[in-house]
């Protein structure tokens, strides 16, 4: 035992750090006090300030771990049993894994514990217990205090901040920082068909996972997701639910067709022209694949439309090449309108902007009337009028964005249509299924006859 110290271990977490009794100083005063007590000349202070107790991974926690393995070690003692753990398990594991197969009493102050003593391993345990009760309660108090907030709008505080957004501590919301064009212009990019990693290339972004991460957050246009709950939140919107719910559609649209892997190019799209009822590929022995109407299946009840349907099945091969012909004749034809080939500018920034201006400007008359000591009319005249102006522009920038997103999916068929031709023998059949979705609403075969109704 000569040659081992007693260890002192100090632990202060920033909840405590101005709590009598739990400073530095007056952890250090009592321990060094206790070790004159019993006579222990030989020892050294591991202090870890600032650090929850929540794990043991703290610095001077792992060192004293490693001394104790060492053998340096012959007492672990602490002010209380908290300071070495909250959790039970990680408490426990250092009595029974670490201290114990040394040879390390552990003594903890507060409670008059010493594990040399079987009644000290017996009160060990139930200490232990209470104080991991303890770290739950205080865990469910600061989730019950989060719900609170994010039922009122505000935001819950942390480290995850949405990207586009800074954190206001002050009025406890977030604000839309210089990342939030960037934000839209990825909205705008997928929606016009960008893949993610296409749009991270473009924006600097590090992963196409980001990407994804940023188009599927609901706090872009308004609304705090709490432990699978929605709220309405105070903070201002970076882009519409219309522009939201447009994304999410490509998304769904674009996941429907990578999940089809196989090659039969008008699945979901062809109907009975006589009863209404979808039509599906049926392998017709070695000749190839034939049409069928869902209403001549038995296998999905749900599917028929008429049970005496009595269309005709008709060559898979031979709709297709009809098809096909009708999207070249069709893009041969058509002549462009003017909104699908002019270019707008680009007023939805310049809105935003204009929103954002005038969101500081009602912060600081809101600053100004809560300073003032008797109701101000032309503040609250000057409060209303901006509120008038802000949701005015609030309805322009739904309006020119969910026009903007109409012209530009026009623009980009008529890309497609102007191209196709010249590509479509270059495409393989996953671009080639994407296209004809792009182009098509459905098509409906009437016996031999086939209907193609175009989107555009």
């Amino acid at each position: 035992m000569s040659n081992k110290k007693a260890a002192i271990y100090i632990r202060v977490s920033t909840d405590y750090q101005a709590e009598e009794g739990y400073s530095i100083d007056a952890q250090k005063q009592q321990l060094s006090a206790y070790c004159i007590s019993k006579n222990i000349k030989d020892y050294e202070f591991y202090i870890d300030g600032g650090w929850s107790g929540s794990n043991i991974e703290r610095p001077e926690m792992q060192r004293l771990i490693q001394d104790v393995k060492k053998n340096k070690i012959s007492h672990v003692i602490v002010y209380k049993l908290d300071r070495l753990s909250r959790s039970q398990k990680d408490t426990l594991y250092l009595i029974e894994d670490v201290f114990n197969p040394h040879g390390v009493d552990f003594v903890s102050l507060n409670e008059s514990m010493d594990t040399s003593t079987p009644m000290g391993r017996l009160m060990l345990g139930i200490l232990s217990a209470f104080a991991q009760l303890e770290r739950e309660n205080i865990r469910m108090r600061t989730r019950m205090g989060m719900k609170e907030r994010v039922k009122n709008g505000l935001w819950m505080g942390g480290g995850r901040v949405p990207f586009g957004y800074d954190y206001d501590k002050d009025q406890g919301i977030l604000v839309p920082n210089e990342d939030a064009e960037k934000v839209r212009e990825i909205y705008n990019l997928y929606i016009n068909g960008k893949s993610p990693q296409e749009i991270a290339n473009l924006l600097g972004l590090k992963y196409d996972r980001l990407v994804y991460q940023i188009l599927t957050r609901k706090s872009n246009y308004g609304i705090i997701e709490y432990n699978g709950e929605e709220y309405q939140g105070k903070h201002t919107p970076i882009i519409t639910k219309e522009i939201y719910d447009t994304a999410m559609n490509c998304m769904v649209e674009r996941s429907k067709v990578r999940s089809n892997s196989s090659d039969h190019l008008l699945t979901g799209l062809i109907y009975c022209g006589k009863c209404g009822a979808k039509m599906r590929y049926s392998k017709w022995g070695n000749k190839g694949y034939k049409l069928v109407c869902y209403s001549q299946q038995t296998s999905k009840p749900y599917l028929v439309k008429d049970e005496n349907c009595d269309q005709e099945k008709v060559w898979a091969d031979e709709v297709e090449t009809v098809v096909i012909s009708s999207i070249f004749e069709f893009a041969n034809n058509y002549k462009p309108s003017e909104t699908e080939t002019i270019f707008p500018n680009d007023t939805v920034s310049l809105l935003y902007k204009q929103q954002e201006s005038l969101n500081k400007k009602l912060k600081k008359l809101y600053e100004l009337y809560s300073e003032s000591d008797d109701e101000d009319d032309v503040l609250i005249d000057s409060i209303t009028s901006l509120k008038l102006k802000i949701k005015n522009i609030n309805k322009q920038i739904e309006a020119d964005t969910n026009r903007s997103i109409i012209n530009a999916r026009r623009r980009e068929r008529v890309q497609i249509l102007s191209t196709i031709s010249e590509l479509w023998d270059e495409m393989d059949i996953i671009q080639k299924k994407n296209i004809i979705r792009k182009l098509i609403r459905k098509i409906e075969v009437t016996d031999n006859n086939v209907h193609v109704d175009f989107s555009i």
